[in-house]
């Protein structure tokens, strides 16, 4: 039960398999920048600190998809925050 409240489900199996993969390989590299010392958004840390690291990385491309649907939908641009390295 979700309570009235709207729940996302993960990246499905239809549509087209060389995206999902591309978005996959995607957030994996964000993942891989977040262990070579550049900061992330708190919400990606702690996702790696609870879930398995494959599934973190679907989970960011996920996020990803609904993102880009969103800007593609709207008409919206992308700004990208700046992102810097620890010390």
């Amino acid at each position: 039960m979700s309570g009235g409240k709207e729940r996302l489900g993960g990246i499905t199996k239809g549509g087209k398999t060389q995206l999902r993969s591309l978005l996959v390989v995607g957030a994996t590299s964000i993942l891989k920048q977040a262990k070579r010392g550049v900061r992330l958004p708190a919400w990606v840390v702690s996702l790696m600190a609870r879930k398995p690291y494959k599934v973190a990385a679907v989970a960011l491309a996920n996020k990803m998809a609904r993102t880009i649907w969103a800007l593609l939908v709207k008409g919206g641009s992308c700004r990208v925050p700046m992102v810097t390295a620890a010390a």
